[in-house]
């Protein structure tokens, strides 16, 4: 065990303010809306710093440290071209979200659709989120857990789960919504924090020797660009073009679904209002992809040098099991060189990234669960009582099944890739429903089944036709070819929403465009809505969502230069980013606009 006592008097500190903080907001979760959605009254700094705050947890920098050394820094194109959805879910779907007025984005199926389909839906979405891809997550976020755990700690992978997931599930089921969100904000700056620290203490390694010696090191050289050499094509199209045209516009991945979702939808869903809503989303965005990788990125390049192959893993740390020690090892690795007290503030800031990760999935899932199946289809009539109650006791069920999942992965890649084939192809729809009057419920269903069943198929049978041969992005690209044709033809062949669905959806949320235009027609002459003249925010939309997009990526490569020593290049960038947060800072006023 290599925490001290110094060490151990930060971590138990933190957890007994965590759980502090549990118990008194205990005192307002009255309701099922104040338990799931905070009662919608938090600002967009407290959201959005709630929502950087979860998409860090434990398995991200071991995630990102398996993609640097493995790929290279440009390897992170995998992740960093979901800006792309994010960006859009600011400035064309956050202020959507919260004018639905849904306490889940699962219930939003019954709003859009109509009939036994659209319940269905909703009942059979709330499971396969809240239960199926829930567990996911969690388990590989438990599993980086585990390899912190037996590396720092010396526990076995049973331990860490056992040991972690009570800790967790009892602070979990206190505070609900607004417990997760005031202990995020402490779990942000410690997040952040000992990502920093980490970062010193890796390059301060005598094998590292500096940053300057970091980056001329031969173990290192070839990582270091931000975009993958254009002599290997397949690397070209497999970790940017691939990311960049196809992924983050055609797949589900929680934390970055089009047209957003999951947990950054209920953050919305808590918001004072649409303009609260909107620049949290910004916030969190903002601080995602322009402002904590590099931290990690440094420490992942250290570990090159320090872990140069995964058999030094192994003879660094006997007792890790051999199942475990991958090459998102190599972070956890690197913490072991951290000094007492340092240390301490380190694992915490681990820990705080867990539990605020896992606290958040929780409450997330458990939404679904009472919300979306209890209370829409075995109890209509619960009680507010009732359905915190169950709440509380689902965060338990959910957490038992993600410590048995975490037994059983290997690596948080292999977590990541599993789950965008899943959602290969089911992103596209997210995007249009809100603007395409045709798309359906079973269009949905359709999407949903395709896409994972071809994932199974894709992971586990025996494929004909030299598909066992295919890449991971070749395989990708099938899906989503498969899939948006299955889906559009279901749009088109099977049963449509009905009328008065359609009025009811359009009276309360009204997102304009051309896809309505023909509907809006029929249903002001039934007398059904009564049309209203406004400019369609769309195309303003779009043109912050590529500013932003473009203003972050800046600022993301700026950083970068600036750690390279490139002053000029980095600085020139900067301006840049500047000035597309000046083209946003012009046109939000129109973004915000009321109706």
């Amino acid at each position: 065990m290599i925490l001290n006592t110094i060490d151990w008097v930060i971590l138990i500190g933190f957890l007994l303010i965590s759980l502090g903080i549990g118990f008194w907001t205990s005192r307002k979760n009255k309701s099922a809306s104040e338990f799931f959605a905070a009662g919608g009254k938090m600002p967009w700094w407290l959201l959005g710093v709630s929502m950087v705050a979860t998409t860090f947890s434990t398995d991200t920098p071991n995630l990102v440290t398996d993609i640097v050394r493995q790929n290279g820094v440009s390897g992170n194109w995998a992740w960093w071209a979901f800006l792309l959805t994010g960006m859009l879910t600011v400035f064309v779907y956050a202020g959507l979200w919260k004018k639905s007025g849904v306490l889940t984005d699962v219930e939003f199926y019954e709003l859009r659709y109509s009939g036994k389909a659209a319940r269905f839906l909703r009942g059979f979405r709330a499971i396969y989120l809240g239960l199926l891809f829930n567990v996911m997550i969690m388990a590989s976020v438990s599993l980086a857990a585990i390899k912190i755990g037996g590396v720092l700690l010396g526990l076995s992978p049973v331990q860490t789960v056992v040991i972690a997931g009570i800790i967790t599930v009892v602070y979990s089921s206190l505070g609900g919504l607004r417990g997760v969100l005031f202990t995020d904000f402490l779990q942000f700056f410690l997040s952040l924090g000992g990502a920093l620290i980490a970062a010193y203490v890796a390059l301060n390694h005598p094998k590292v020797g500096g940053l300057d010696n970091l980056l001329v090191h031969e173990n290192v050289v070839d990582k270091l660009s931000f975009f993958p050499s254009f002599s290997n094509p397949e690397m070209w199209v497999m970790l940017l073009i691939i990311p960049l045209l196809v992924q983050w516009w055609s797949t589900w991945y929680p934390g970055a679904e089009p047209g957003g979702g999951g947990y950054i939808a209920q953050r919305m869903f808590a918001a004072k209002n649409a303009d609260h809503s909107i620049k949290a989303v910004l916030f969190f965005n903002v601080a995602h992809y322009a402002i904590r990788p590099w931290p990690w990125i440094i420490v992942a390049l250290c570990s090159i040098i320090v872990f140069p192959d995964l058999d030094s893993f192994a003879k660094a740390f006997p007792a890790v099991n051999s199942g475990v020690a991958t090459h998102d090892m190599g972070y956890p690795a690197m913490l072991t060189f951290i000094p007492a007290g340092l240390l301490g503030l380190v694992v915490t800031s681990l820990v705080a990234a867990y539990m605020s990760t896992i606290s958040t999935h929780l409450n997330w899932g458990s939404s679904y669960l009472v919300n979306d199946v209890y209370k829409r289809f075995i109890n209509p009539k619960a009680s507010e009582s009732k359905q915190v109650l169950l709440g509380r006791l689902l965060t338990v069920v959910l957490m038992i099944f993600s410590m048995l999942m975490a037994l059983v992965l290997e690596n948080a890649l292999q977590t990541f890739e599993i789950l965008l084939q899943i959602g290969a192809g089911t992103g596209l729809i997210y995007i249009l429903r809100w603007f395409w009057w045709r798309i359906n419920a079973i269009s949905e269903i359709v999407a949903m089944v395709v896409s994972f069943l071809l994932a199974l198929y894709f992971a586990f049978a025996d494929q004909p036709f030299g598909f066992e041969k295919l890449l991971s992005w070749q395989k990708l690209i099938i899906g989503v070819s498969i899939t948006t044709v299955s889906w559009v033809v279901a749009s088109f062949t099977t049963e449509k929403t009905t009328d008065e669905q359609l009025a009811n959806f359009l009276n309360k949320v009204n997102p304009g465009g051309p896809g309505w235009k023909k509907i809006i027609a029929r249903l002001s002459a039934k007398g059904l809505i009564q049309p209203k003249s406004q400019k369609w925010k769309v195309p303003t939309g779009i043109i912050c969502m590529i500013a932003g997009s473009m203003g972050v990526y800046g600022f993301l490569f700026s950083t970068g230069l600036f750690i390279y020593g490139e002053i000029l290049k980095a600085s020139a960038l900067l301006v840049f980013s500047i000035l597309c947060g000046f083209v946003i800072f012009k046109l939000y006023p129109k973004i915000i606009a009321e109706d």
